[in-house]
C-alpha cells in the first residue's frame, strides 16, 4: 500500500524545510530555534498519523519527504 500523506503533513514539512533553509542562510539562534520547533511539529504529526493508519513511522516520514521534495509530475 502506497502511503498518501495528507496535505497537513505536507505543509508542515514544507514549513520545516523553509526553516532549515533560513538556518542555512542565516544561522542565528532564532533561526535554529524556529527550525527545531517546525521539525518537532513534523515529527509529532508524522508519529500521530502513522499510528492512526497503522504504518511504521519511518515509512510515513519517507512518504511525506518524497511528496515535498520529489513530487510526482502533474498528470
Amino acid at each position: 500500500m502506497a502511503i498518501e500523506p495528507p496535505s497537513e503533513l505536507i505543509e508542515l514539512q514544507r514549513a520545516s524545510d523553509a526553516a532549515h533553509e533560513a538556518v542555512r542562510q542565516n544561522p542565528s539562534d532564532e533561526s535554529w530555534a524556529a527550525w527545531r520547533e517546525r521539525a518537532g511539529e513534523v515529527q509529532s504529526a508524522v508519529t500521530a498519523y502513522a499510528t492512526e493508519i497503522g504504518e511504521p513511522r519511518n515509512k510515513v516520514e519517507a512518504a511525506v519527504k518524497k511528496a515535498v521534495r520529489h513530487p510526482e509530475p502533474e498528470a
